[in-house]
């Protein structure tokens, strides 16, 4: 029929549920519904049990986005919803589905409603694969993980790692690698000392920002024993720290006390809602992602949005996204190379170059780009 749009169905989080997952599908959703298709979402109504959750909420307080259709129909645990999901999926009989994987603990829901919605139709399925194998490995990850696969047409990774590691579990070469697109979604920029003062923090002192959901992976041990250099002491830098710890905080606070960086470390430990999102970042000079392991990260994508410079170290898709000493630094993944890179960017006055160089870098990450790779890809199917 001529002028019909094409249909398009998102599986994964969105709201009410909370966190860069979530946030990425809704502008994912918008992206597509700009690029003239019909896309819609169908999340969770329980994404993960208590034992899966070290937070305090998985859901958003507030008003839900109302340019979007979301319907929240799965249940992470209730195969009942599964079968559910499919059915509506099939009704709504899309051109393809989207699936958000992240977590091999979703392989069996997912995976399920993906084969479902193939069976005896010409729906095709594309993964967007955040992680393959992942960052904390539980018994049966590489089952669970097979199983989706199995069910899925094509697959994109945005980072060449997280391709590398598909591998492991399928050889097909209906693959695409495509950026993680810029988080716009936090609002405009504000300018540094109404940030600032809007967080309560001083205009005359450095800030570095560590920001999102604290975790092993993270490294927040390696920048809290850089901030113990003397070197980045003596410079006064305090260190923000804006995100809910997702484990005990027992061994952080213990570095902190031990190195006497009470007064060089603000803890904002707690959820930070989208509406103060920018003021972290629009307060700090740089943002810094010491991560231990890494496919790709959200938190690089709104500081390039931003338009601050980054600290991040030598792992997964980091290097790909952040050129060293164009709009910040890759390092080696030890504190010493994460208290060179703050003390050159501080002595040399990097602040302004940088920042310079991610209006121009940024370019790489449009949304429009994104979806164009997904239409490659079904293009390919």
């Amino acid at each position: 029929m001529p002028g019909k749009k094409q249909k398009v169905i998102i599986v994964g989080p969105a709201f009410p549920l909370r966190g860069g997952i979530a946030n990425f599908n809704e502008a994912l959703c918008r992206a597509l519904n700009a690029a003239g298709k019909d896309a819609k979402i169908f999340s969770f109504s329980l994404q993960y049990p208590g034992f899966l959750f070290p937070g305090k909420t998985q859901f958003e307080t507030g008003k839900g986005p109302e340019d979007l259709a979301i319907e929240t129909t799965i249940n992470s645990v209730n195969p009942l919803s599964w079968y559910k999901t499919a059915r509506l999926i099939r009704k709504e009989n899309p051109d393809y589905v989207i699936f958000r994987y992240w977590l091999p603990f979703m392989g069996p829901c997912l995976g399920t409603i993906a084969k479902l919605i193939k069976k005896g139709t010409s729906i095709k399925t594309i993964a967007i694969t955040d992680n393959v194998i992942p960052h904390e490995k539980r018994f049966g990850d590489k089952g669970f993980t097979s199983y989706f696969v199995k069910q899925i047409d094509g697959f994109i990774a945005m980072s060449q790692s997280v391709l590398s590691d598909l591998k492991e579990f399928t050889n097909t070469d209906k693959t695409a690698f495509l950026p993680h697109p810029i988080y716009d979604i936090f609002g405009e920029k504000v300018n540094k000392p109404d940030a600032l003062k809007h967080l309560g923090f001083r205009e005359d002192e450095k800030h570095i920002l560590f920001f999102g959901f604290i975790r092993k992976y993270k490294g927040l041990d390696l920048l809290l024993e850089a901030m113990a250099d003397p070197r980045v002491k003596q410079m006064g830098v305090k260190l923000i720290v804006a995100g809910e710890y997702y484990e005990d905080d027992a061994p952080y606070n213990e570095i902190i006390q031990r190195n006497g960086l009470q007064k060089s470390v603000i803890l904002r430990t707690e959820y930070i809602p989208s509406e103060e999102v920018r003021y972290y970042f629009c307060a700090s000079d740089m943002v810094a992602q010491p991560y231990k392991t890494a496919t790709q990260s959200g938190v690089t994508q709104i500081a390039y949005h931003f338009e601050k410079p980054m600290l991040v170290t030598n792992v997964g898709g980091l290097p790909e996204i952040v050129p060293d000493k164009r709009v910040g630094y890759v390092t080696a993944v030890n504190p010493l190379a994460i208290a060179d890179a703050i003390v050159d960017f501080y002595s040399l006055q990097r602040e302004d170059e940088f920042t310079k160089n991610t209006i121009e870098e940024k370019k790489r990450f449009l949304w429009s780009s994104f979806v164009n790779g997904v239409e490659g890809l079904v293009g390919r199917l």
